[in-house]
């Protein structure tokens, strides 16, 4: 995933927790509202209890893989803030990016947002 298309900035972080919708599933909370820029965005964040540093990087990693391939970033019409769960260690990673398309689908599929 492109540096343009992450969200990395606290501010914008909290912003998009607090006005956003949020959806929950699986391995994963998602907080997502309409793009600002032309290219969509997408912020990944991690408690520090799911483990040390190492651990959480290769979780990062991953996530950021699966949202690079499940979004096209220059047509999906929402920012999004993805936050792992405790779950996600417990799965494989081909549940997890299961778990992560569905919740991407129901973002696009959600017209209150």
């Amino acid at each position: 995933m492109k540096k343009i298309n992450r969200v990395r900035k606290a501010q914008e972080f909290n912003q998009m927790i607090r006005s956003g919708k949020k959806l929950s599933g699986g391995s994963f909370v998602l907080y997502c509202l309409p793009k600002k820029e032309k290219a969509a965005r997408c912020g990944i964040t991690l408690p520090k209890k799911i483990g040390n540093a190492v651990e959480r990087n290769l979780i990062k990693r991953q996530t950021r893989m699966m949202c690079q391939d499940l979004i096209d970033f220059r047509t999906f019409p929402k920012d999004i803030i993805l936050i792992v769960r405790f779950g996600y260690k417990n799965r494989s990673y081909a549940e997890n990016k299961k778990n992560l398309e569905k919740l991407l689908v129901k973002s696009t599929m959600d017209k209150s947002i």
